[in-house]
């Protein structure tokens, strides 16, 4: 039988559980995957605590991004086949579907086919990696060549994405992180600059980036008490796309800079363009395109087996990592 990680209850890694899969038959437009890795998303370790956007249902399995090879469909999927590789993107609850296990069921629509060149590890550090920043660029902000954007936590998973995604739509990356242990990484990545926040007055750095213009776009994945610098580093007129809410700390919009320099603050996820059928589909081919020509590259930090998930997100909270988290199985 094939084992499945569940959690009866909200903690620390060490709630996850090892179960048995049970009946594993794809209903009509599903897929079942025998799972060869998994990608890890903060997403996961909020929702294993408790704290995601959306109430996990417990007992609650978990997990967005595996691959593997397909060994069984349902009725009316005709675009993947017995022994394709795949892998999964984030378009589903998690309260529906979980990805971590040994062999999982996934929905169709959420199921791509892989090319041949791509490694099972590498397709599970491309799609929240890539098509958050995508479709947060192409969609949201209308980037333009030429813009300034600034990356927080830009040695996550989805910084160093964005990081790749703004230099391929001809923007000026900006990565932002605590210390200076990660900036020739950040660097060598692509990043035009590197702003060392527990070194550096944020917003001065920015305004002698920008010849004292301010920045055109900040794709924030942290929110709480630096969002306030932020703002101030934002250009009149420019953009704020808030998609997560790493910090501890409670969030406050300081209301006087917003209506002074007509910032615009807006809340986003992946999963407008990940659930819209022709969105995904672009997304696919903006990532699969840059992958091949060397525009985009996956980065990997640690790999754990499957049987060390605990440790593997253990890892993931502690945020010393520099890339994508992967789980072999």
């Amino acid at each position: 039988m094939a084992r499945i990680i569940t959690f009866a209850r909200h903690g620390g890694p060490d709630v996850f559980e090892y179960t048995e899969a049970g009946d594993l038959a794809p209903a009509a437009n599903e897929v079942r995957i025998r799972v060869k890795a998994i990608g890890l998303n903060r997403a996961e370790s909020m929702w294993r605590r408790g704290a995601y956007v959306e109430p996990a249902k417990l007992p609650a399995r978990a997990g967005y991004e595996a691959s593997g090879i397909v060994d069984a469909i349902g009725a009316n999927v005709t675009h993947v086949a017995v022994g394709d590789a795949v892998s999964t993107v984030p378009s589903f609850s998690m309260n529906d579907y979980g990805m971590y296990g040994e062999r999982v069921l996934a929905p169709a629509h959420a199921v791509v086919k892989s090319p041949a060149w791509l490694s099972h590890e590498d397709a599970v550090a491309i799609w929240n990696v890539f098509v958050t920043p995508y479709a947060a660029f192409t969609e949201d902000a209308r980037l333009k060549q030429g813009d300034v954007v600034l990356i927080p936590a830009a040695s996550s998973g989805v910084g160093i994405g964005a990081i790749q995604v703004a230099k391929q739509l001809g923007a000026t990356a900006v990565a932002l992180t605590r210390t200076s242990a990660k900036r020739d990484a950040l660097l060598e990545l692509g990043a035009d600059h590197v702003i060392v926040t527990d070194e550096e007055n944020l917003v001065d750095a920015v305004m002698r980036i920008t010849g004292g213009r301010g920045a055109d776009l900040v794709f924030d994945p942290v929110g709480g008490k630096t969002l306030a610098r932020l703002i101030d580093a934002t250009r009149a007129g420019g953009t704020i796309l808030l998609y997560g809410a790493l910090s501890a700390d409670e969030t406050v919009l300081p209301v006087l800079p917003l209506l002074s320099k007509r910032i615009t603050v807006h809340g986003y996820n992946l999963f407008s363009t990940t659930t819209d059928e022709q969105r995904q589909r672009e997304a696919a081919t903006f990532i699969f395109d840059g992958l091949r020509s060397g525009a985009l590259r996956t980065v990997i930090a640690h790999r754990f087996a499957f049987e060390r998930m605990a440790d593997a997100h253990a890892l993931l909270e502690r945020n010393a990592h520099f890339g994508r988290i992967v789980v072999t199985v």
